[in-house]
């Protein structure tokens, strides 16, 4: 069931939605089903970043960086390009 984004065309309402195949959404305000399904807009790099580090940090922890050397674990937890 993925989730839409959408923009209701009788009252303006922008909203998502997680919708089932062959279901229908409507509006959450107006209760309308004429909606356009727009485009999602994108986390931020910054963030998309962070989140990524945030979980090599946690699998360090955990030891599962284990197989690379000190310094590569270094490079990775850093924040530097892959190996």
């Amino acid at each position: 069931m993925p989730i839409y984004d959408y923009h209701c065309q009788a009252c303006g309402h922008r909203f998502e939605a997680l919708v089932r195949s062959g279901a229908t959404p409507a509006c959450p305000q107006c209760t309308s089903t004429a909606l356009d399904k727009c485009v999602s807009p994108i986390a931020p790099a910054g963030k998309i970043e962070a989140i990524r580090m945030a979980h090599r940090r946690v699998a360090a922890a955990q030891g599962l960086f284990d197989n690379y050397s000190p310094s590569d674990k270094a490079k990775l937890l850093q924040g530097k390009k892959n190996i």
